[in-house]
């Protein structure tokens, strides 16, 4: 699927195929079955309540949860079941939630171990440009120890770091968890032109409102089931999202 104008979507084969995926933690199922697809330059939102499944679904798409059953694929090739540094070598990165950056190392450190599988100097080199271009407040701090950091500027670390693998799908779990609203504002109007810069996204996000306002595409999961999908301004449309979701 293949973004063509916000809140709709173009019918091609996926960047990330996800079918029937079920996770599951002893006896308890975290998901059930659940299909869904990322296309090239697109945003997809995957919302929901707390304990549906949502950063299940990306801990298996990163290789940090073994599905139980299913299939993950990753620009038509099978990933799944596939130790988490490989998947960043096919092209994959993922920023998880509570953002797992190094807080004892600088953050010129932190973004360095973003790269670590490259050898392109060079090319290496212009994405750690620009991220000090998205993200100027990195670059005053590149000598700081990322401990130190505000909660927002921690965040913004996070997402440059996993810009520095160079991927082909970003996966963003709860970005805004945390963050005082004029900083959620300013890292989502980041997000927007990151993807207009061709980068597809697979966000898992609390607020609903910014998550369907940046999706092309979305998909509801509830108890590991998803029951809901479709572009982004329409569900914002949606009487039982507004309810459920946005508190209307």
């Amino acid at each position: 699927m293949q973004p063509d104008a916000r809140g709709t979507r173009v019918t091609r084969e996926p960047l990330l195929d996800v079918a029937e995926l079920s996770v599951s933690y002893g006896p308890i199922a975290a998901l059930k079955g659940i299909s869904l697809s990322v296309g090239k330059g697109e945003v997809v939102a995957l919302i929901g309540a707390n304990g549906a499944g949502k950063t299940s679904t990306l801990r298996a798409i990163s290789g940090l949860v073994k599905p139980a059953k299913g299939s993950i694929r990753l620009r038509g090739a099978d990933i799944t079941g596939m130790k988490a540094n490989l998947v960043v070598a096919k092209g994959l990165a993922h920023a998880p939630e509570g953002r797992g950056i190094f807080p004892n190392l600088t953050v010129q450190e932190n973004l360095d171990l973003g790269a670590w599988l490259r050898k392109d100097t060079a090319e290496i080199q212009q994405d750690l440009d620009k991220s000090f271009s998205l993200f100027p407040v990195l670059k005053e701090r590149r000598e700081q120890l990322a401990g130190t950091l505000s909660g927002g500027e921690q965040q913004m670390l996070a997402i440059s770091r996993a810009l520095m693998s160079r991927p082909t799908l970003l996966l963003l779990d709860e970005p805004s968890l945390g963050l005082a609203p004029q900083v959620t504002q300013t890292i989502f109007r980041i997000l927007r032109d990151v993807n207009a810069a061709g980068m597809s996204i697979l966000l898992v996000e609390q607020n609903a409102h910014l998550a369907l306002n940046l999706a092309h595409w979305a998909y509801v999961l509830e108890t590991g089931t998803l029951v809901m999908q479709g572009g982004g301004q329409e569900l914002l449309a949606s009487e039982d999202i507004r309810k459920a979701y946005l508190g209307e």
